[in-house]
């Protein structure tokens, strides 16, 4: 760019440009003056989609842990979906209609990136897809006007940290090839220890102190950008705070993965409430040229996805 012409602007970089967790129940979304910390997580989306925008992403790509799949991965197509979606587990609090604005060309391209690294993947797109909660309160509260086109790409359940891993960097791929500037959405909660009987929101509260000290540890790392130090310690997360024979936390797996798998980011808590007994946070990590430093992998690092490795036959 020659100094006498300031209207030659150099090209953005593509790339991750942001990344975010958000909690997927849709009490934020629903009915955020019912209790003191749902407006706050309600705020906390509000002001993470501030961060969001400035970053200037011409992409969302949403992981929801709340979209289950069961052989290999799915990835919403549909340029325009639009239903009335209604929560399974706390259909009380209404209805909510929706229609989100997708990036059908990256979709496609999205699939093609999991299949070169060896993965199992389909789109899927036609009238009344069954979009899941979490996706659906990210979307609203996060982009209610689509003005960012989005993906969004399930998790499988039976998958673990290689598969997981890889499909995180097949994402990487997809938003390097096509020049994109995404920012990565993960949703899933941190501790996940639902209450089983109704309580009231104003008494609210997270699960046991156990979870809420390990929830407070995992939001000490991220709010340092320390990523792929959380991911290396997922299955410790997971033995410690998240109920057995649900999707684990293998979230933090993807998204270092889509990120890059490093610790170099600035780390923003917006909130960190209680969602029915559950670890409800919006955290924000923005990437940087300085962190707390590359770390040991205590894990291998895996490229290409083999297939199931029968471990245990």
């Amino acid at each position: 760019m020659s100094d006498s012409d300031p209207t030659e602007l150099e090209a953005p970089e593509p790339g991750t440009v942001y990344g975010l967790l958000v909690p997927g129940l849709p009490q934020p979304l629903l009915c955020p003056g019912a209790g003191a910390g749902y407006q706050r997580l309600h705020d906390a989306f509000a002001a993470a989609r501030r961060q969001l925008l400035a970053h200037e992403p011409d992409l969302l790509l949403v992981y929801s842990t709340m979209w289950p799949s069961i052989i290999g991965h799915q990835i919403q197509a549909d340029p325009q979906p639009e239903w009335v979606h209604v929560d399974e587990l706390f259909h009380d609090l209404g209805s909510i209609p929706y229609r989100f604005r997708i990036d059908e060309g990256f979709a496609h391209q999205l699939r093609d990136a999991l299949d070169a690294r060896g993965l199992t993947a389909r789109t899927v797109a036609y009238h009344g897809f069954p979009i899941d909660t979490g996706s659906v309160v990210a979307l609203k509260l996060l982009n209610p006007d689509n003005s960012v086109p989005a993906v969004i790409i399930s998790s499988n359940v039976y998958s673990d940290r290689a598969e997981t891993v890889v499909v995180g960097k097949a994402c990487r791929d997809a938003i390097l090839a096509g020049g994109r500037r995404a920012a990565v959405v993960v949703v899933g909660t941190l501790s996940n220890r639902l209450f089983t009987d109704w309580i009231d929101p104003a008494d609210d509260r997270i699960h046991s102190l156990k979870d809420d000290e390990w929830n407070r540890k995992i939001l000490e790392f991220l709010g340092q950008g320390r990523l792929e130090d959380t991911a290396q310690l997922s299955r410790e997360i997971h033995r410690q705070i998240r109920v057995p024979k649900v999707v684990n936390f293998k979230s933090m797996w993807f998204w270092s993965a889509v990120m890059g798998q490093h610790n170099q980011f600035d780390g923003e808590v917006f909130a960190y409430e209680a969602l029915h007994g559950t670890g409800g946070a919006v955290v924000g990590l923005a990437p940087c040229g300085s962190g707390v430093g590359d770390k040991e992998f205590d894990e291998d690092d895996v490229e290409q996805f083999h297939g199931d490795r029968d471990v245990l036959a």
